[in-house]
């Protein structure tokens, strides 16, 4: 359930609404979510959705899912199901149907026309090339294209013929007049359509011109009257050309939106590009968009965070203009907290270690039921099974053990966890010198009480190997071993390729036991193995017959660099 407490508070965006809203410069909130349909969401868009949805829904007003979906070559469906997929995951919920840039194309194209009406666009004939070169630098005015002077009737025969598809593709544009010596490069006449013969995920094969990402923005804001459009910083140098096509248009709606740019959020051993992660995913260094190493939402969904968790997390990370570094820990830490008080309890052991419980006596050695979770009861109990033999944890057996070591040692005792005091009689080992299994004995008053005389200070996990379920393991860690994969330098001062940090032990998966409770657990079910960690059951391979878990993240911070 969503309250207005988990989302980011006292924040300059916050401020902004509010002043707004006491002055009654809007009655009311309308934000929206508006990506590319070029590739699955991740962590930096999970931020963003919280921002504009949550202040939808702390103040009352709606917020749009809406596609900018101005480039055909690189968006389709998948992405579209995907993003609505995830958007809803989160816990979110759009304001009316699922809206698309290229709704309104033919509006966009009305008014392209006005503007040439007016004398503020023109058709250009320059090649990228040439483009480029007549806009100058950031210490050096352009110069004026040698087609900027053409007539008003000239233009928009032009244009018009580019919309009917008489020319090439890239032979012509249509560009804004505006001013070649501007300061800000974005104002050196920006080309508002270019051509391009390319089937529209929407559209089909209506259009051959395709208006680009800043003219369409901006008038997609203002038809669906937008009151605040929140972006990233790297947006804050288009925001006087935002402003000049909505103050040089015939206003498509009474209320005037206005942008304001936050920092975007760079998550250390991570990245974020789509680009990227679309290599990561095209050359094969993952399984697919949502290989569980990602950080794509459906990615980290699979991985067994909970919309919960990434929803505390975009609240830690905060909304500010300052830069927005952190670090992996942090949101692993918010997965963690969150699946503290959310997910119940079993034991597993995935490195077993076969133990002979050598006074074992059916009918005397009791099993017992204990809590899913110790601090909700409504989650209900099971019954902890008990035989003869029953596996630990190889780590939890120490033939030398070191200083403070308070698990099970020869001779020593140990609690076995829900159950009986278990004492080490023998060691047995293989040809080779490694201990395959313990002979141990059990005493038999000491279920649910503790022993007489003597203070037994460890407890381990186990599980009865003639009831447990086997189960497949995969181990994930993070996915690159530097903190900024791709931002690492070579000695010749370029940057090396981000693919050279990949982590080699991002993914290890393993035969494991677990309490026989998890031979009929449904897919993405989440799970604390006892003194482990976190796991969900795989959304996509997890079945009754091959149970498949996913390691989410450990009980607490571990990781190093390797």
């Amino acid at each position: 359930m969503l309250n207005k407490d988990q989302f980011a508070d006292n924040h300059f965006i916050r401020t902004i609404i509010e002043d707004d809203l006491k002055s009654g410069k809007h009655e009311a909130v309308q934000t929206r979510f508006p990506p590319e349909p070029n590739g699955y969401l991740h962590i930096g868009h999970a931020k963003s959705i919280c921002l504009n949805f949550g202040l939808a829904y702390i103040y009352d007003g709606l917020c749009n899912l809406r596609f900018d979906d101005t480039n055909p070559e690189k968006e389709n469906d998948e992405y579209v199901n995907a993003i609505k997929e995830d958007v809803e995951w989160l816990g979110f919920h759009w304001a009316g149907e699922p809206r698309f840039a290229s709704n309104y194309f033919d509006q966009l194209y009305d008014y392209a026309v006005g503007l040439i009406k007016d004398g503020k666009a023109y058709v250009d004939d320059l090649t990228p090339e040439e483009m480029r070169e007549y806009r100058g630098t950031l210490t050096e005015a352009g110069k004026n294209s040698p087609y900027r002077d053409r007539s008003v009737e000239e233009n928009l025969d032009l244009f018009t013929r580019m919309k009917n598809g008489e020319f090439p593709d890239g032979s012509k544009t249509l560009r804004l007049k505006i001013d070649m010596a501007a300061g800000n490069i974005n104002m050196r006449d920006p080309v508002i359509y270019r051509i391009r013969r390319a089937h529209h995920h929407n559209t089909g094969d209506k259009w051959c011109i395709y208006p680009m990402y800043d003219y369409t923005h901006c008038i997609s804001d203002a038809i669906e009257g937008i009151t605040h459009s929140l972006c990233t910083l790297e947006f804050e140098a288009h925001r006087p050309l935002y402003d000049w096509v909505l103050d040089n248009i015939p206003a498509p709606h009474a209320t005037r939106p206005r942008q304001y740019e936050f920092s975007r959020l760079e998550l250390l051993y991570s990245i974020t590009s789509k680009r990227k992660l679309n290599q990561l995913v095209s050359d094969g260094h993952v399984s697919g968009w949502d290989d569980p190493r990602m950080p794509t939402i459906s990615g980290m969904r699979r991985r067994g965070y909970t919309p919960e968790g990434l929803r505390l997390f975009a609240k830690r990370a905060g909304i500010s203009k300052s830069e927005n570094i952190v670090d992996m820990s942090v949101l692993e830490g918010a997965i963690r907290e969150e699946l503290e008080n959310s997910a119940p309890r079993l034991m597993a052991v995935l490195n077993p270690l076969k133990v002979t419980l050598t006074n074992f006596e059916a009918g005397k050695t009791q099993s017992r039921r204990a809590a899913f979770h110790p601090n909700h009861e409504e989650m209900g109990e099971r019954e902890i099974p008990v035989s003869q033999t029953i596996y630990i944890e190889a780590d939890d057996f120490a033939e030398n053990p070191p200083k403070g070591f308070k698990r099970l040692i020869p001779g020593g005792e140990v609690r076995l966890r829900h159950g009986y005091v278990i004492k080490c009689d023998e060691v047995v080992k293989d040809e080779a010198g490694n201990v395959v299994e313990l002979k141990c004995s059990i005493d038999h008053d000491t279920l649910g009480k503790n022993p007489e005389g003597r203070k037994v200070k460890g407890v381990i996990h186990w599980v009865s190997a003639k009831h447990a379920a086997e189960i497949k393991v995969r181990l994930y860690d993070r996915l690159f071993t530097v903190e900024r994969p791709d931002a690492v330098r070579g000695e010749d001062g370029e940057y090396l390729p981000f693919t050279d940090f990949l982590n080699p032990e991002s993914v290890k998966e393993i035969t494991a036991y677990a309490e026989p409770a998890a031979k009929d657990l449904p897919a993405e079910s989440r799970w604390q193995f006892e003194r482990i960690g976190y796991f969900v059951t795989d959304r996509k391979d997890h079945g009754k017959d091959t149970p498949v878990f996913n390691r989410t993240v450990t009980l607490k911070d571990s990781w190093q660099p390797k």
